[in-house]
């Protein structure tokens, strides 16, 4: 099982780094697939993995000359704090829906939602938007989003930051990774001084954080290497393949 968690964590974080989807979209539906674990135990999996792709991810790209603009650095403070509420969000959801299969099932359907909007974003209506407080809004948004479904906020955050801000998708991808390393740092940091984690059960975080670094470091060199056109058609396979396993997802908790 130690070698399945491995190959989860590496192949979900080198799209991630790669496309901008952070990793935790396919993460978090797949260990929900699974099953073994809560989904409060999920929700720390797949942010500390997210987490630490994010971390050597954005160092690889700082290295290659990537720059934070006075918009991705507003919406980078702003998606800090949202994930703080978004964190607060998760638990009063947890509180409210005793049955956890069928907080999956509503999870899982607020994301194909998501996604589905992310699929056309190139279709979309392209902005420039420079008022800074409504890129602030933007990025807290990003942040409660994030840190409410424990999937890092990647694809949203590429369609947001293409939508909004005219980026192309290869860096979207990039500073996608960078605002998805400070939400999920909100949120674990939160999550450490409250209740901390030794009630969870994170036998397998070891092996996922380790995929999850070389998957940062390898979706990094990929996203340099590739073409505009290339990120493009892998971030939106990506993107259906997570529909069809939330779409699962659903299916599964609604049935028990």
């Amino acid at each position: 099982m130690l070698f399945i968690y491995f190959s989860i964590a590496i192949c979900a974080t080198i799209l991630g780094s790669l496309a901008g989807l952070g990793g935790g979209i396919i993460i978090k539906p797949i260990l929900d697939t699974i099953g073994n674990y809560n989904l409060s135990t999920v929700g720390i999996l797949s942010s500390v993995t997210v987490f630490s792709m994010a971390l050597v991810s954005t160092i690889e790209h700082f290295k290659s000359g990537f720059k934070i603009n006075c918009s991705i650095g507003i919406l980078s403070i702003a998606s800090i704090l949202g994930g703080g509420v978004g964190e607060k969000l998760f638990n009063l959801f947890l509180l409210f829906f005793k049955n956890q299969n069928v907080g999956k099932g509503i999870q899982a359907l607020i994301l194909i939602s998501l996604l589905i909007f992310v699929l056309f974003k190139n279709k979309l209506p392209k902005y420039n938007i420079k008022n800074k407080s409504f890129i602030f809004i933007v990025g807290f948004f990003l942040g409660v989003i994030a840190s409410f479904l424990c999937i890092g906020g990647g694809p949203i955050n590429v369609a947001i930051l293409i939508m909004f801000f005219n980026f192309s998708t290869k860096n979207a991808a990039v500073s996608s990774v960078f605002i998805i390393l400070l939400s999920q740092f909100s949120k674990l940091f939160l999550i450490s001084i409250e209740s901390g984690f030794l009630s969870f059960d994170l036998s397998v975080l070891p092996v996922m954080i380790i995929g999850g670094v070389l998957g940062g470091l390898l979706g990094a060199k990929l996203n340099q290497k590739l073409s505009n056109i290339y990120i493009d058609k892998i971030f939106n396979i990506s993107v259906i393949c997570v529909i069809l396993i939330s779409i699962f997802n659903v299916y599964t908790a609604f049935k028990k």
